[in-house]
């Protein structure tokens, strides 16, 4: 559940673009993690708070890790040639651990240094939605949006970050246009 003092128009997509979306439309874009408090707020609404520390050194590498993750999807939207170097120099810096435990199979992240959890979560949860459907991550269709979404939808045609906001004001500029003629 989003911590109420995140300001940001849409929370709750998967991590990888959750962290993306910390970033929304404005003059200037703002940012939610321009500094640690906007940091904390973040680890909060994804329900990382208790599992990361609020420092310096994870906001340095969550912020490198929304980099490399908009690279990546700029290269897609583009249909350009993927920068792997960005999220494999996350994904470096810990590993997902099986192992077999009496209740049954067991999985445990384990990081090199405590301040990359949040960082490598994401990274790693970019790999899960590529493996579901790279083609469902998405950018907002809105010309002033720069939000992405994970499309669940049942036919894939999901056009808008948020049906509520965007999809609205597109809506909206359309019967504007139809009634001005």
């Amino acid at each position: 559940m989003a911590d109420p003092r995140d300001p940001r128009p849409l929370t709750g997509e998967p991590l990888s673009l959750d962290l993306l979306n910390t970033r929304w439309a404005g003059t200037p874009v703002n940012d939610l993690l321009a500094d640690l408090d906007g940091y904390r707020t973040w680890l909060s609404s994804v329900g990382l708070a208790e599992r990361c520390p609020a420092d310096p050194a994870g906001l340095e590498a969550v912020r490198e890790a929304r980099e490399a993750l908009a690279a990546l999807v700029g290269a897609a939207e583009r249909e350009q040639p993927a920068p792997l170097d960005g999220l494999n120099r996350v994904l470096a810096h810990g590993r997902l651990r099986h192992r077999l435990g009496e209740r049954g199979p067991q999985r445990s992240v384990e990081v090199d240094d405590p301040h990359r959890l949040a960082a490598w979560l994401a990274a790693d949860n970019y790999l899960d939605l590529l493996d579901q459907g790279a083609h469902r991550i998405k950018a907002c269709a809105h010309p002033n949006c720069i939000l992405h979404f994970f499309d669940t939808s049942q036919n894939g045609r999901r056009r808008w970050c948020s049906m509520a906001l965007c999809g609205n004001r597109a809506k909206a500029a359309r019967h504007y246009e139809k009634a001005t003629r």
